[in-house]
Protein backbone atom coordinates (compact mmCIF):
# COMPACT_ATOMS: atom_id res chain seq x y z
CA UNK A 1 0.00 0.00 0.00
CA UNK A 2 0.97 3.80 -0.42
CA UNK A 3 -0.34 6.72 0.70
CA UNK A 4 0.05 10.06 -0.57
CA UNK A 5 -1.08 13.56 0.53
CA UNK A 6 0.04 16.07 -1.97
CA UNK A 7 -1.15 19.91 -2.51
CA UNK A 8 -0.89 20.81 -6.64
CA UNK A 9 -0.73 24.18 -5.85
CA UNK A 10 2.61 24.04 -4.94
CA UNK A 11 6.21 22.95 -6.52
CA UNK A 12 5.37 24.37 -10.20
CA UNK A 13 9.22 26.18 -10.53
CA UNK A 14 11.37 23.22 -11.84
CA UNK A 15 13.79 21.00 -9.56
CA UNK A 16 11.23 21.66 -6.36
CA UNK A 17 8.36 19.08 -7.30
CA UNK A 18 8.95 17.37 -3.88
CA UNK A 19 7.79 20.62 -2.26
CA UNK A 20 3.69 19.17 -3.26
CA UNK A 21 5.00 16.39 -1.17
CA UNK A 22 2.90 17.10 2.50
CA UNK A 23 3.10 13.31 3.29
CA UNK A 24 3.99 9.88 2.23
CA UNK A 25 3.90 6.11 3.33
CA UNK A 26 5.75 3.60 3.56
CA UNK A 27 8.34 6.54 5.03
CA UNK A 28 11.29 5.07 3.15
CA UNK A 29 9.32 5.22 0.12
CA UNK A 30 12.40 6.58 -2.22
CA UNK A 31 12.45 10.48 -3.50
CA UNK A 32 11.75 8.95 -7.54
CA UNK A 33 9.09 6.88 -6.57
CA UNK A 34 7.12 9.31 -4.44
CA UNK A 35 7.45 12.31 -7.20
CA UNK A 36 6.28 9.15 -9.56
CA UNK A 37 3.35 8.81 -8.10
CA UNK A 38 2.47 12.93 -7.80
CA UNK A 39 3.48 13.39 -11.47
CA UNK A 40 0.99 10.18 -12.33
CA UNK A 41 -1.95 11.39 -10.37
CA UNK A 42 -1.62 15.31 -11.32
CA UNK A 43 -1.92 14.38 -14.78
CA UNK A 44 -4.71 11.78 -14.54
CA UNK A 45 -6.77 14.90 -12.88
CA UNK A 46 -5.96 17.14 -15.15
CA UNK A 47 -7.02 15.05 -17.96
CA UNK A 48 -10.45 13.80 -16.37
CA UNK A 49 -11.04 17.41 -15.66
CA UNK A 50 -11.33 18.02 -19.19
CA UNK A 51 -14.25 16.12 -19.38
CA UNK A 52 -15.77 16.56 -15.90
CA UNK A 53 -14.74 19.78 -14.43
CA UNK A 54 -16.56 19.23 -11.16
CA UNK A 55 -16.01 15.77 -10.70
CA UNK A 56 -12.47 14.78 -11.71
CA UNK A 57 -10.48 11.26 -11.51
CA UNK A 58 -11.91 9.18 -8.67
CA UNK A 59 -10.32 5.83 -9.49
CA UNK A 60 -7.77 4.33 -11.83
CA UNK A 61 -7.23 0.62 -12.14
CA UNK A 62 -3.78 -0.73 -13.46
CA UNK A 63 -3.05 -4.19 -13.93
CA UNK A 64 -1.70 -4.74 -10.61
CA UNK A 65 -3.27 -1.80 -8.45
CA UNK A 66 -5.80 0.24 -8.16
CA UNK A 67 -5.57 4.02 -7.29
CA UNK A 68 -8.09 6.25 -5.31
CA UNK A 69 -8.39 9.57 -5.95
CA UNK A 70 -9.72 11.90 -2.92
CA UNK A 71 -9.53 15.82 -2.91
CA UNK A 72 -10.31 16.27 0.42
CA UNK A 73 -9.78 19.85 0.56
CA UNK A 74 -9.54 22.16 -3.18
CA UNK A 75 -6.04 21.28 -5.03
CA UNK A 76 -4.82 19.04 -2.07
CA UNK A 77 -5.44 15.25 -2.99
CA UNK A 78 -5.40 12.39 -1.16
CA UNK A 79 -4.04 8.84 -3.06
CA UNK A 80 -4.55 5.29 -2.27
CA UNK A 81 -2.36 2.89 -4.16
CA UNK A 82 -3.83 -0.75 -3.17
CA UNK A 83 -2.74 -4.05 -4.66
CA UNK A 84 -4.98 -6.75 -6.32
CA UNK A 85 -4.99 -10.01 -5.01
CA UNK A 86 -2.65 -12.87 -6.34
CA UNK A 87 -5.48 -13.15 -9.40
CA UNK A 88 -5.45 -9.76 -10.19
CA UNK A 89 -9.07 -9.13 -9.11
CA UNK A 90 -10.29 -6.23 -7.49
CA UNK A 91 -10.17 -7.49 -3.79
CA UNK A 92 -13.81 -4.39 -3.32
CA UNK A 93 -14.95 -1.39 -4.57
CA UNK A 94 -12.89 1.65 -4.83
CA UNK A 95 -16.29 3.74 -2.95
CA UNK A 96 -14.86 1.41 0.17
CA UNK A 97 -11.47 2.81 0.40
CA UNK A 98 -12.53 6.22 -0.50
CA UNK A 99 -14.74 6.24 3.01
CA UNK A 100 -11.33 5.61 4.91
CA UNK A 101 -9.88 8.27 3.09
CA UNK A 102 -12.83 10.17 4.25
CA UNK A 103 -12.45 8.82 7.16
CA UNK A 104 -8.33 9.73 7.85
CA UNK A 105 -9.27 13.29 6.83
CA UNK A 106 -12.04 14.18 9.02
CA UNK A 107 -10.38 12.65 12.30
CA UNK A 108 -6.99 14.42 11.25
CA UNK A 109 -9.24 18.02 10.46
CA UNK A 110 -11.11 17.51 13.68
CA UNK A 111 -7.74 17.80 16.07
CA UNK A 112 -5.52 19.91 13.25
CA UNK A 113 -7.83 22.01 11.47
CA UNK A 114 -7.53 22.55 7.67
CA UNK A 115 -4.54 21.64 5.75
CA UNK A 116 -4.99 24.92 3.64
CA UNK A 117 -5.10 26.86 6.73
CA UNK A 118 -1.66 25.61 7.89
CA UNK A 119 -0.62 26.28 4.73
CA UNK A 120 -1.36 29.88 4.80
CA UNK A 121 0.16 30.46 8.48
CA UNK A 122 3.49 28.49 7.21
CA UNK A 123 3.39 28.45 3.41
CA UNK A 124 7.03 26.82 4.23
CA UNK A 125 4.72 23.93 5.23
CA UNK A 126 6.64 22.55 7.92
CA UNK A 127 3.86 22.66 10.23
CA UNK A 128 1.11 20.87 8.29
CA UNK A 129 4.44 18.00 7.89
CA UNK A 130 4.42 17.90 11.40
CA UNK A 131 0.97 16.90 12.21
CA UNK A 132 0.59 14.82 9.44
CA UNK A 133 3.98 12.88 10.11
CA UNK A 134 2.59 12.33 13.88
CA UNK A 135 -1.08 11.47 13.02
CA UNK A 136 -1.54 9.27 10.37
CA UNK A 137 1.21 6.52 10.96
CA UNK A 138 -1.00 6.10 13.84
CA UNK A 139 -3.85 5.23 11.81
CA UNK A 140 -2.59 3.21 9.64
CA UNK A 141 -1.37 1.48 12.59
CA UNK A 142 -4.62 0.04 13.40
CA UNK A 143 -5.06 -1.96 10.17
CA UNK A 144 -1.69 -3.52 11.19
CA UNK A 145 -1.87 -7.39 12.07
CA UNK A 146 1.94 -7.99 12.39
CA UNK A 147 3.46 -7.32 9.22
CA UNK A 148 0.06 -7.38 7.39
CA UNK A 149 -1.93 -4.80 6.40
CA UNK A 150 -6.22 -4.62 7.03
CA UNK A 151 -7.75 -2.74 4.02
CA UNK A 152 -11.21 -3.06 3.37
CA UNK A 153 -12.20 -6.35 1.52
CA UNK A 154 -15.77 -7.66 0.65
CA UNK A 155 -16.36 -9.20 4.56
CA UNK A 156 -16.56 -5.22 5.44
CA UNK A 157 -19.70 -4.72 2.64
CA UNK A 158 -22.50 -4.53 5.23
CA UNK A 159 -20.29 -2.01 6.75
CA UNK A 160 -19.10 1.84 6.16
CA UNK A 161 -16.34 3.83 6.69
CA UNK A 162 -16.41 7.81 7.73
CA UNK A 163 -19.88 7.01 8.96
CA UNK A 164 -21.97 6.82 12.74
CA UNK A 165 -23.52 3.52 14.29
CA UNK A 166 -26.76 4.95 15.99
CA UNK A 167 -29.05 3.41 18.44
CA UNK A 168 -32.69 3.73 18.30
CA UNK A 169 -34.77 4.63 21.60
CA UNK A 170 -37.79 5.07 23.27
CA UNK A 171 -39.00 8.53 22.47
CA UNK A 172 -39.33 9.55 26.18
CA UNK A 173 -35.44 8.65 26.87
CA UNK A 174 -33.84 10.53 24.11
CA UNK A 175 -36.14 13.41 25.58
CA UNK A 176 -34.53 13.19 28.99
CA UNK A 177 -31.28 12.94 27.28
CA UNK A 178 -31.91 16.60 25.68
CA UNK A 179 -33.30 17.78 28.81
CA UNK A 180 -30.23 16.67 30.98
CA UNK A 181 -28.09 18.56 28.26
CA UNK A 182 -30.11 21.75 27.97
CA UNK A 183 -30.16 21.44 32.04
CA UNK A 184 -26.36 21.37 31.67
CA UNK A 185 -25.98 24.35 29.60
CA UNK A 186 -29.02 26.76 31.17
CA UNK A 187 -26.97 26.36 34.53
CA UNK A 188 -23.43 26.65 33.79
CA UNK A 189 -24.44 29.67 31.69
CA UNK A 190 -22.13 28.16 29.18
CA UNK A 191 -22.63 27.46 25.21
CA UNK A 192 -21.64 24.04 24.40
CA UNK A 193 -22.42 21.34 22.01
CA UNK A 194 -22.54 17.89 22.78
CA UNK A 195 -22.43 14.02 22.12
CA UNK A 196 -23.94 11.12 24.06
CA UNK A 197 -22.80 7.80 23.43
CA UNK A 198 -24.33 4.01 24.88
CA UNK A 199 -22.22 1.44 24.45
CA UNK A 200 -20.56 2.80 21.15
CA UNK A 201 -23.41 3.50 19.98
CA UNK A 202 -24.81 7.07 19.13
CA UNK A 203 -27.85 8.94 21.24
CA UNK A 204 -27.35 12.63 20.74
CA UNK A 205 -25.58 14.62 18.74
CA UNK A 206 -25.61 19.16 18.03
CA UNK A 207 -22.81 18.88 15.86
CA UNK A 208 -22.47 18.86 12.18
CA UNK A 209 -22.50 15.72 10.75
CA UNK A 210 -18.90 15.81 9.09
CA UNK A 211 -17.91 16.98 13.17
CA UNK A 212 -20.04 14.07 14.60
CA UNK A 213 -18.57 11.09 12.06
CA UNK A 214 -15.01 12.41 12.74
CA UNK A 215 -15.64 12.68 17.02
CA UNK A 216 -17.60 9.18 17.12
CA UNK A 217 -15.23 7.40 14.88
CA UNK A 218 -12.29 8.67 17.53
CA UNK A 219 -14.33 8.12 20.80
CA UNK A 220 -15.22 4.56 19.32
CA UNK A 221 -11.28 3.93 18.37
CA UNK A 222 -9.05 5.36 21.16
CA UNK A 223 -11.10 7.28 23.90
CA UNK A 224 -13.50 4.72 25.11
CA UNK A 225 -11.09 1.51 24.61
CA UNK A 226 -8.60 3.53 26.82
CA UNK A 227 -10.59 3.95 29.79
CA UNK A 228 -10.11 0.44 31.25
CA UNK A 229 -11.12 1.90 35.40
CA UNK A 230 -7.07 3.76 35.39
CA UNK A 231 -6.99 6.05 38.31
CA UNK A 232 -5.29 9.15 37.77
CA UNK A 233 -2.41 8.66 39.62
CA UNK A 234 -1.70 5.52 37.19
CA UNK A 235 -2.54 7.88 34.56
CA UNK A 236 0.04 10.97 35.87
CA UNK A 237 2.82 8.72 35.63
CA UNK A 238 2.53 7.71 31.91
CA UNK A 239 5.42 8.63 29.75
CA UNK A 240 4.27 10.60 26.81
CA UNK A 241 6.32 11.26 23.71
CA UNK A 242 5.91 12.37 20.21
CA UNK A 243 6.55 10.01 17.37
CA UNK A 244 10.13 9.26 16.63
CA UNK A 245 8.85 9.02 12.95
CA UNK A 246 9.83 12.99 12.36
CA UNK A 247 13.60 11.60 12.76
CA UNK A 248 13.15 9.31 10.19
CA UNK A 249 11.54 11.56 7.35
CA UNK A 250 12.73 14.93 8.33
CA UNK A 251 15.84 15.02 6.29
CA UNK A 252 13.83 14.15 3.19
CA UNK A 253 11.87 17.62 3.00
CA UNK A 254 15.36 19.40 3.49
CA UNK A 255 15.76 20.38 -0.11
CA UNK A 256 15.35 23.35 0.07
CA UNK A 257 17.85 26.62 2.24
CA UNK A 258 14.05 27.90 3.19
CA UNK A 259 13.45 24.51 5.03
CA UNK A 260 14.10 24.73 8.77
CA UNK A 261 15.18 21.82 10.17
CA UNK A 262 14.94 22.62 14.02
CA UNK A 263 11.41 24.14 13.46
CA UNK A 264 10.13 20.91 12.86
CA UNK A 265 11.57 18.93 16.05
CA UNK A 266 10.66 22.09 18.08
CA UNK A 267 6.78 22.58 16.96
CA UNK A 268 4.64 20.50 19.94
CA UNK A 269 2.14 18.34 18.47
CA UNK A 270 -0.69 16.85 19.77
CA UNK A 271 -0.71 12.88 19.28
CA UNK A 272 -4.60 12.34 20.05
CA UNK A 273 -4.31 8.22 18.27
CA UNK A 274 -1.32 7.21 20.98
CA UNK A 275 -3.15 4.47 22.23
CA UNK A 276 -3.73 4.48 25.65
CA UNK A 277 -3.56 8.11 25.76
CA UNK A 278 -7.03 8.28 27.63
CA UNK A 279 -7.60 7.35 31.31
CA UNK A 280 -10.98 7.97 33.84
CA UNK A 281 -10.36 9.85 37.00
CA UNK A 282 -12.11 8.95 40.18
CA UNK A 283 -14.87 11.53 39.22
CA UNK A 284 -15.80 10.06 36.55
CA UNK A 285 -13.92 12.75 33.98
CA UNK A 286 -11.50 11.56 31.25
CA UNK A 287 -8.69 12.84 31.26
CA UNK A 288 -5.73 12.40 28.70
CA UNK A 289 -1.83 13.53 28.05
CA UNK A 290 -2.17 13.55 24.02
CA UNK A 291 -2.65 17.71 24.10
CA UNK A 292 0.46 18.13 26.52
CA UNK A 293 0.83 18.34 30.43
CA UNK A 294 0.80 22.12 32.33
CA UNK A 295 4.60 22.55 32.55
CA UNK A 296 6.89 19.57 34.49
CA UNK A 297 4.93 17.45 36.81
CA UNK A 298 1.61 19.51 35.84
CA UNK A 299 -1.41 18.00 35.05
CA UNK A 300 -3.15 17.06 31.47
CA UNK A 301 -3.44 19.89 29.23
CA UNK A 302 -7.84 20.63 27.51
CA UNK A 303 -8.00 18.26 24.71
CA UNK A 304 -9.45 20.58 22.14
CA UNK A 305 -10.96 19.88 18.56
CA UNK A 306 -11.58 22.34 15.25
CA UNK A 307 -15.29 22.13 14.82
CA UNK A 308 -15.92 22.57 11.17
CA UNK A 309 -18.97 24.91 12.55
CA UNK A 310 -17.24 28.53 12.83
CA UNK A 311 -13.89 26.79 11.87
CA UNK A 312 -12.93 27.92 15.66
CA UNK A 313 -11.13 26.12 18.17
CA UNK A 314 -13.08 24.08 20.80
CA UNK A 315 -12.53 22.45 24.34
CA UNK A 316 -13.22 19.03 25.49
CA UNK A 317 -15.04 17.93 28.15
CA UNK A 318 -15.68 13.95 28.84
CA UNK A 319 -17.75 12.35 31.62
CA UNK A 320 -18.26 8.60 31.71
CA UNK A 321 -21.01 6.57 34.01
CA UNK A 322 -20.72 3.20 32.98
CA UNK A 323 -21.98 2.81 29.43
CA UNK A 324 -22.92 6.25 29.20
CA UNK A 325 -20.31 8.61 27.73
CA UNK A 326 -21.30 12.36 27.75
CA UNK A 327 -19.13 14.90 25.18
CA UNK A 328 -19.35 18.54 26.25
CA UNK A 329 -17.81 21.46 23.58
CA UNK A 330 -17.27 24.95 25.14
CA UNK A 331 -15.17 27.85 23.73
CA UNK A 332 -13.42 28.17 26.24
CA UNK A 333 -10.67 26.70 28.35
CA UNK A 334 -12.07 29.14 31.30
CA UNK A 335 -15.56 27.23 31.33
CA UNK A 336 -14.46 23.95 31.65
CA UNK A 337 -13.96 23.94 35.56
CA UNK A 338 -17.88 25.01 35.71
CA UNK A 339 -19.20 22.78 33.89
CA UNK A 340 -17.76 20.27 35.45
CA UNK A 341 -18.64 21.09 38.78
CA UNK A 342 -22.61 20.95 36.86
CA UNK A 343 -22.20 17.93 35.86
CA UNK A 344 -21.15 16.19 39.30
CA UNK A 345 -23.92 18.06 40.63
CA UNK A 346 -26.17 16.30 38.20
CA UNK A 347 -24.69 13.03 38.49
CA UNK A 348 -28.38 11.47 40.30
CA UNK A 349 -29.60 12.39 36.65
CA UNK A 350 -27.19 10.91 34.35
CA UNK A 351 -27.37 7.67 36.31
CA UNK A 352 -30.96 7.33 36.09
CA UNK A 353 -30.36 8.29 31.72
CA UNK A 354 -28.18 5.71 32.14
CA UNK A 355 -30.12 2.64 33.56
CA UNK A 356 -32.97 3.92 32.16
CA UNK A 357 -30.66 3.08 28.56
CA UNK A 358 -29.09 -0.28 29.76
CA UNK A 359 -33.34 -1.22 30.74
CA UNK A 360 -33.87 -1.35 27.11
CA UNK A 361 -30.07 -2.26 25.61
CA UNK A 362 -30.50 -5.65 23.80
CA UNK A 363 -26.90 -6.30 24.31
CA UNK A 364 -24.24 -7.14 21.20
CA UNK A 365 -26.77 -7.91 18.80
CA UNK A 366 -29.14 -5.14 19.52
CA UNK A 367 -29.32 -3.97 15.90
CA UNK A 368 -30.04 -7.47 14.65
CA UNK A 369 -33.08 -8.54 12.89
CA UNK A 370 -33.82 -12.43 12.39
CA UNK A 371 -33.69 -13.46 8.74
CA UNK A 372 -31.99 -10.13 7.48
CA UNK A 373 -28.45 -8.77 7.15
CA UNK A 374 -28.61 -5.33 6.27
CA UNK A 375 -26.93 -1.87 6.26
CA UNK A 376 -29.50 1.61 6.12
CA UNK A 377 -27.43 4.15 4.93
CA UNK A 378 -28.48 7.78 5.64
CA UNK A 379 -26.04 9.56 3.48
CA UNK A 380 -26.71 13.24 4.65
CA UNK A 381 -26.37 12.62 8.56
CA UNK A 382 -23.65 10.14 7.68
CA UNK A 383 -25.75 7.69 9.80
CA UNK A 384 -25.96 3.32 9.29
CA UNK A 385 -27.80 1.13 10.79
CA UNK A 386 -26.71 -2.20 10.51
CA UNK A 387 -26.24 -6.00 11.62
CA UNK A 388 -23.50 -6.91 14.07
CA UNK A 389 -20.40 -8.31 12.53
CA UNK A 390 -20.82 -11.15 13.80
CA UNK A 391 -24.03 -11.95 12.13
CA UNK A 392 -22.81 -10.20 9.01
CA UNK A 393 -19.85 -13.45 9.20
CA UNK A 394 -22.33 -16.23 8.73
CA UNK A 395 -22.87 -15.03 5.36
CA UNK A 396 -21.50 -17.56 2.50
CA UNK A 397 -18.51 -15.70 0.34
CA UNK A 398 -20.84 -15.80 -2.92
CA UNK A 399 -23.67 -13.26 -0.94
CA UNK A 400 -20.82 -11.03 -0.05
CA UNK A 401 -19.34 -10.93 -3.13
CA UNK A 402 -22.28 -10.05 -5.31
CA UNK A 403 -22.76 -7.36 -2.64
CA UNK A 404 -19.79 -6.21 -2.91
CA UNK A 405 -20.77 -6.15 -6.96
CA UNK A 406 -23.71 -4.33 -6.69
CA UNK A 407 -22.85 -1.70 -4.43
CA UNK A 408 -19.62 -0.92 -6.26
CA UNK A 409 -22.54 -0.07 -9.15
CA UNK A 410 -24.70 1.96 -7.61
CA UNK A 411 -21.22 4.04 -6.48
CA UNK A 412 -20.75 4.65 -9.62
CA UNK A 413 -24.44 5.76 -10.49
CA UNK A 414 -23.95 8.11 -7.20
CA UNK A 415 -20.66 9.98 -8.99
CA UNK A 416 -22.37 10.54 -12.06
CA UNK A 417 -25.40 12.26 -10.35
CA UNK A 418 -26.49 13.21 -7.12
CA UNK A 419 -29.79 12.41 -7.01
CA UNK A 420 -29.53 8.72 -7.28
CA UNK A 421 -32.87 6.72 -7.06
CA UNK A 422 -32.25 2.98 -8.06
CA UNK A 423 -33.16 -0.62 -7.07
CA UNK A 424 -31.75 -4.03 -7.49
CA UNK A 425 -32.54 -7.71 -6.10
CA UNK A 426 -30.50 -10.23 -7.61
CA UNK A 427 -30.50 -14.19 -6.87
CA UNK A 428 -26.40 -15.25 -6.28
CA UNK A 429 -25.25 -18.97 -6.98
CA UNK A 430 -26.00 -19.64 -3.43
CA UNK A 431 -29.45 -18.60 -3.98
CA UNK A 432 -29.25 -16.19 -1.63
CA UNK A 433 -31.40 -12.67 -2.73
CA UNK A 434 -29.29 -9.14 -2.53
CA UNK A 435 -30.64 -6.20 -2.40
CA UNK A 436 -30.25 -2.57 -3.07
CA UNK A 437 -32.47 0.08 -2.86
CA UNK A 438 -31.44 4.14 -2.84
CA UNK A 439 -34.18 6.82 -2.50
CA UNK A 440 -33.82 10.08 -1.84
CA UNK A 441 -30.08 10.41 0.30
CA UNK A 442 -30.97 6.72 1.49
CA UNK A 443 -29.67 3.61 0.97
CA UNK A 444 -30.66 -0.23 1.99
CA UNK A 445 -28.96 -3.55 1.80
CA UNK A 446 -30.12 -6.54 2.53
CA UNK A 447 -29.04 -10.00 2.36
CA UNK A 448 -31.26 -12.81 2.68
CA UNK A 449 -29.67 -16.51 2.51
CA UNK A 450 -33.30 -18.45 2.45
CA UNK A 451 -32.90 -20.78 -0.76
CA UNK A 452 -36.93 -21.03 -0.76
CA UNK A 453 -37.97 -17.89 -1.47
CA UNK A 454 -39.05 -16.64 -5.01
CA UNK A 455 -38.14 -12.99 -5.79
CA UNK A 456 -41.86 -11.84 -4.55
CA UNK A 457 -41.23 -12.73 -1.22
CA UNK A 458 -38.16 -11.77 -0.98
CA UNK A 459 -39.13 -8.30 -2.20
CA UNK A 460 -41.94 -8.72 0.21
CA UNK A 461 -39.86 -9.08 2.73
CA UNK A 462 -37.70 -6.48 2.31
CA UNK A 463 -40.50 -4.07 1.76
CA UNK A 464 -41.48 -5.01 5.62
CA UNK A 465 -38.11 -4.61 6.81
CA UNK A 466 -38.12 -0.75 5.03
CA UNK A 467 -41.74 0.09 6.59
CA UNK A 468 -40.58 -1.30 10.42
CA UNK A 469 -36.89 -0.30 10.21
CA UNK A 470 -36.64 2.10 7.88
CA UNK A 471 -40.15 4.55 8.46
CA UNK A 472 -40.72 3.92 5.44
CA UNK A 473 -38.19 5.68 3.25
CA UNK A 474 -37.30 3.43 0.78
CA UNK A 475 -40.45 2.02 -0.75
CA UNK A 476 -40.11 -0.08 -3.79
CA UNK A 477 -43.56 2.16 -5.31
Amino acid sequence: MQLCVFDSRRGQQEGHELDKVLFFYPLDCPLPSQLSLVGLSEGLITFSRIFSPDSPCEFMEAERHGHIFYECEPDIWMILVVEKDGDGDQVTRDGAYRSLLRELYGIFRLFYGKISSRLENNPVADVVRNCLYVFVPDYIGDMMAGKTLWLPTISDSLAEHATVRILSVEPDILLECQSLLGLLESWSGVPQQSMVLFHNYLISSTLLPADTMAMYTYAVLRMIPSVVSQSFAQGSKRSYTRHSVLNSVVSTFVTEPKRSVSSLHEQTVSQPLHHDAWWQDVDGFLSSFAWGADGPGGGAVIPSVWLQEGEKMTYLCVYQHRALTLLMFIPSAESVALLRKQIIDQADKIQALEEKLTKQWGGSNAMHVPGYRYMHHDLSRRTIKASPPNKVATLAKESLAVLNKVRGELDKEKNRSDHTDKELCLRTKNNAWVSARARAGHELYVVLEKASDTLLVASDAIDKFNKRHCEGRLSSD
